[in-house]
């Protein structure tokens, strides 16, 4: 199964433009967060475009423009994020059905199910409680722990 990071790498970015946000004012565009997730623009605008729709993140046309966070870090929520990203699944619904009919896998499959279920609840249940400022504490006191580092040039990043 293919991992899905869309919920990891938007939060890199949300961070990414916390901390550009704070040290310029300025937002940052579309090409900039590109390089910070290592993907395209394009990309980049569609995954921006349903954190808007939900009032995370604010759109800034023109020269000048681009991405702001529409709300302070103590009142972002991982949960909410990963909601306003239609919920890609961290935990998979159900195991795959590979014997249809075998009684077996379907003892096996229900009760991995239920398990499923559970897991995904505790999961959601804890993305709700960590905040973006939360995230960023702790990304500030790793910084304060080797001083020499830069943010952006830390992984190859420009501001």
């Amino acid at each position: 199964m293919k991992r899905d990071s869309r919920l990891s790498n938007i939060l890199h970015a949300l961070l990414h433009m916390a901390d550009h946000q704070a040290r310029t004012g300025a937002p940052m565009t579309s090409d900039q967060l590109a390089v910070c997730l290592s993907t395209n623009p394009v990309v980049v605008r569609r995954t921006m475009a349903g954190l808007r729709e939900q009032g995370l993140v604010a759109s800034e046309k023109g020269h000048g423009g681009g991405w702001r966070l529409a709300r302070p870090l103590d009142q972002v929520s991982l949960g909410q994020v990963h909601a306003a990203l239609g919920e890609p699944g961290l935990i998979p619904d159900a195991p795959p059905v590979e014997a249809e009919g075998c009684l077996v896998e379907a003892a096996v499959n229900d009760a991995l199910g239920e398990t499923y279920a559970a897991a995904r609840a505790l999961l959601i249940a804890r993305l709700n409680e960590i905040t973006l400022a939360d995230l960023a504490a702790d990304f500030s006191r790793r910084m304060a722990e080797h001083p020499k580092r830069d943010l952006l040039n830390a992984h190859g990043h420009t501001s």
